[in-house]
């Protein structure tokens, strides 16, 4: 039978490759739901292409115009965040891909695993802001993560069949964005353009940027504790410019496994989709002819304070992860509109993390409260800044 897919998020960069790698496999994969925030005339072309039995928008304006373009196919039109999160519990769907990007991708998660439904998660924010909350539930509800981030794929990849052989670290790769060497000085001034120009890997913009201040890399790090079960002391980062091995796993022995290959999101997708089969693919084959140097360095935090502020979230615990991911993404929004600068955006995560109310053991309830507080908070900063 074919494994049916939900792809939240289908209009993005991790939707798209998603929907390119079932393209590619219509014989193993139908796709039953697909969703969007704004982008109606890509989620009616790729509705049309793929013909889903249900398709949300989410901008509840646009959705008279989805309904009178995919009427015609006897296709499902929904919109609003309340459909959004029941099109994930349908007895249609096996699995659901998060693709959507932040923190609006925690609630349809939880409404997917609360279903009995396996999840390939490309949103790291939702293990990010709720990781003890969504962990405890997947293991509730027999519920199966598979991570879809190429570095949280690599780790995945390598601990497969090493269930008997304690973890000693993890080593998770970065490429160092598209400032990598640069100093506080000239990170004073560079544009949203320049930060959106990554060397290695075409994401949205949301992430790019993030990767540009290192906090991508940080929102991984919590990730992982979460996926893996890790502590702050196991998870190291490494910063590796050509982009080549995607992570590493370090055993008590001493041995290291690593997982390589060119930078193309396609292949974790496939692999989180179809696990724990590998499918025949024509993806470009790395040639190590190609890449005679591959080279390491250590991240610069003083710098790039975003991946040391994510390391202290994580060890403070509770919901100092939700403040940090509210605030960055409040402040990487107002980056994008160039109301404030670069290095602003930590300065504001840095002030919403001494001023929001500190959680120690939160519920659901108090995450979102913490995540609208933060919002607020941040959203006022930025005005007094402009």
């Amino acid at each position: 039978m074919k494994k049916r897919i939900a792809i939240l998020g289908s209009t993005g960069s991790i939707g798209k490759q998603a929907l390119e790698v079932a393209e590619l496999h219509r014989e193993v994969f139908s796709i039953e739901v697909l969703t969007a925030q704004d982008n109606a005339d890509l989620l009616i072309d790729q509705a049309i292409r793929f013909r889903p039995r249900e398709v949300v928008i989410g901008n509840e304006a646009l959705y008279a115009k989805v309904f009178s373009a995919l009427n015609p196919f006897s296709i499902h039109v929904h919109s609003g965040a309340a459909a959004l999160v029941s099109v994930v519990e349908l007895d249609t769907v096996d699995i659901v891909l998060t693709a959507m990007v932040g923190y609006a991708g925690l609630l349809p998660t939880i409404h997917a695993i609360k279903a009995g439904k396996n999840i390939a998660l490309a949103n790291k924010e939702t293990l990010v802001v709720a990781g003890e909350l969504i962990t405890k539930l997947a293991e509730e509800h027999g519920v199966h993560i598979y991570p879809v981030d190429s570095e949280h794929s690599a780790i995945f990849q390598c601990l497969t069949g090493e269930s008997e052989n304690p973890v000693e670290k993890i080593i998770l790769t970065a490429s160092g964005g598209p400032f990598r060497g640069k100093d506080r000085t000239f990170l004073s001034s560079v544009t949203k353009a320049q930060a959106l120009k990554h060397p290695n890997w075409v994401m949205g913009a949301k992430i790019t940027i993030d990767s540009a201040t290192l906090m991508n890399k940080g929102l991984e790090v919590i990730e992982a504790k979460w996926l893996f079960d890790l502590t702050g002391r196991q998870i190291e980062v490494v910063v590796h410019p050509q982009s080549i091995i995607h992570s590493m796993v370090q055993f008590r022995d001493g041995s290291i496994k690593a997982q390589m290959g060119l930078p193309d999101m396609k292949l974790p997708i496939q692999y989180a989709l179809h696990y724990p089969y590998r499918l025949q693919s024509d993806f470009p084959r790395l040639d190590f002819m190609d890449y005679p140097a591959l080279t390491f360095e250590k991240p610069d935090m003083d710098t790039f304070r975003n991946l040391a502020l994510a390391y202290a979230a994580m060890e403070k615990g509770g919901n100092a992860a939700c403040i940090l991911n509210a605030a960055n993404e409040i402040a990487v929004d107002a980056f994008l509109k160039d109301k404030i600068g670069f290095l602003d955006i930590s300065d504001v995560i840095i002030e919403c993390a001494a001023k929001v109310t500190f959680i120690a053991n939160p519920t659901y309830s108090d995450y979102v409260e913490t995540n609208e507080a933060t919002r607020r908070f941040a959203s006022e900063m930025i005005q007094v800044k402009v």
